[in-house]
């Protein structure tokens, strides 16, 4: 008895496990609810600062809870290894986000989204995120619309995705 291989599903293995396996500098994202408790933020945070200090490149939002998390704890390991991406303008973000924000070397404003629906400019965002990692790590509820059709839509780019969830 004969047994086929589909050779996509072969190639889609092939090329996860040579990232997993690559070392050096990845560029990974970090992305997640803004509804997150402190003690999960700080987990998060350590983990941002753990993968700067192993020689990898952080890409979040400036959002609060997750990303407010990945962006501390990528700013306390190596500044210049955090790339923020807003999904509007700085203007539009949260008070409390703002401060942190303006200590970023490397921040993407998108004021062009400004006339959209958070949820809208943030889909942009997440895309834009997307499209400029190799692996993205999220954290989720199991109803975070947004964020879920997003790690989707990076394994259908055939990216590394892990999520954890909160619920």
């Amino acid at each position: 008895m004969s047994q086929s291989i589909d050779l996509p599903q072969v190639d889609d293995f092939l090329q996860e496990l040579a990232t997993i396996q690559q070392t050096g500098s990845k560029r990974i994202a970090l992305l997640g609810s803004r509804h997150v408790p402190i003690t999960h933020q700080t987990l998060i945070e350590l983990m941002s600062y753990a993968l700067v200090l192993e020689g990898n490149r952080i890409i979040t939002s400036g959002s609060t809870g997750t990303n407010f998390a990945a962006i501390r704890g990528a700013l306390r390991a190596d500044p210049s290894m955090l790339t923020v991406i807003l999904p509007q303008s700085m203007e539009r973000q949260p008070r409390e986000s703002r401060e942190q924000l303006e200590s970023v070397m490397h921040l993407v404003e998108s004021p062009e989204n400004n006339s959209l629906s958070l949820a809208e400019a943030s889909a942009l965002c997440n895309q834009e995120i997307v499209s400029r990692c190799q692996q993205l790590i999220s954290f989720a509820f199991h109803d975070s619309h947004t964020l879920l059709r997003t790690c989707r839509d990076a394994e259908d780019q055939r990216k590394i995705v892990t999520i954890f969830y909160f619920d």
